[in-house]
């Protein structure tokens, strides 16, 4: 296999991957995924390092004194750095077929500690040195500022998990069961029970994801219908008819656009801009205001694909 090869096998899929990753994160991911394969680091590891090295990096955005706003542009460094490490967890385990449960919950709440890193920093960052617009407005009113990054950081973990989960949909009709990494809640309650308390650092893992894997379920409850229906139709893990595959292919691709602004790079871009002009509180805005409108929309709008889905099924 060559190199260029190699590298198109590490992606996801071309339906799924964002402009900006496919041009920065993905190739020097794939080129600290063939690193570490030498060195013989597992994909856990990586993921593992890009979380301390993500939380490190939103703490440094919290200084703003002179002497240290430096600092921010290493914190800025450290967490684009520690996104081709996020890149290059899962590109490595494709290349080795190194899938693990614990790597998927592990590559899901990454993001999530970094930007509870992020957010913390933001709020202290504002009450201790303030901003050239509301500055005096939140040292007078703390809650408030803890509210807006209470409510970012929420909105952050509900906007990333739904992404997450409508990309790992359409992989499945893309790739099939194998090429997805689609859970259902059913067979994380087996597995869970099977596990016993004695293997603790397996269960609680498996217990969090499936409280996961339970809230994506109950937004989406067409798309549980439509998994119904073609679980009794093709078997648990069946993969449905190429007719009906390209069919809900091209309902679900204009959406993986929005999947792509709803995970890091839109967001980050956000927050540094907010972090360079020293307005953090108009980073939380934009979590909670214009992320939110489009994650509702992309819920409508799948909802929707999926009625539409079903009824196309059951009429072939």
């Amino acid at each position: 296999m060559t190199l260029k090869e190699e590298y198109q096998a590490s992606l996801k899929s071309s339906d799924t991957e964002e402009w900006f990753d496919l041009h920065f994160h993905r190739p020097l991911g794939f080129l600290w995924a063939k690193f570490f394969a030498k060195l013989g680091v597992s994909p856990n590891a990586i993921t593992i390092a890009s979380i301390f090295m993500g939380v490190a990096g939103g703490i440094m955005l919290y200084f703003h004194q002179p002497h240290l706003a430096w600092l921010n542009w290493v914190g800025m460094l450290l967490i684009t750095w520690a996104d081709t490490f996020d890149s290059a967890d899962g590109q490595l385990a494709r290349l080795t077929q190194q899938y693990s449960r614990m790597g998927r919950i592990l590559d899901g709440v990454s993001g999530d500690f970094w930007f509870a890193a992020i957010s913390f920093a933001l709020v202290f960052r504002e009450l201790d040195f303030g901003d050239s617009l509301l500055g005096d407005y939140f040292y007078n009113h703390e809650w408030q500022i803890w509210a807006l990054g209470i409510v970012s950081g929420l909105s952050h973990a509900l906007q990333a998990a739904m992404a997450d989960y409508y990309r790992q949909f359409h992989l499945f009709f893309l790739k099939g069961q194998q090429g997805s990494e689609l859970d259902s809640t059913s067979k994380l309650r087996e597995q869970y029970r099977q596990v016993d308390w004695g293997a603790f650092w397996s269960k609680v893992p498996l217990f969090f994801y499936l409280g996961y894997t339970g809230n994506q379920e109950r937004m989406t409850p067409n798309m549980q219908r439509l998994r119904a229906a073609l679980s009794k139709r093709y078997g648990e893990d069946g993969v449905p008819s190429q007719d009906f595959r390209d069919y809900f292919r091209k309902l679900s691709l204009p959406l993986m656009k929005y999947t792509n602004i709803l995970t890091f790079n839109t967001r980050i871009i956000a927050c540094f801009i907010a972090v360079i002009i020293n307005i953090p509180w108009l980073y939380f805005a934009f979590e909670i205001v214009v992320l939110n409108i489009l994650l509702i929309y992309m819920i409508l709008r799948h909802e929707g694909i999926c009625k539409k889905a079903l009824k196309y099924l059951n009429q072939q």
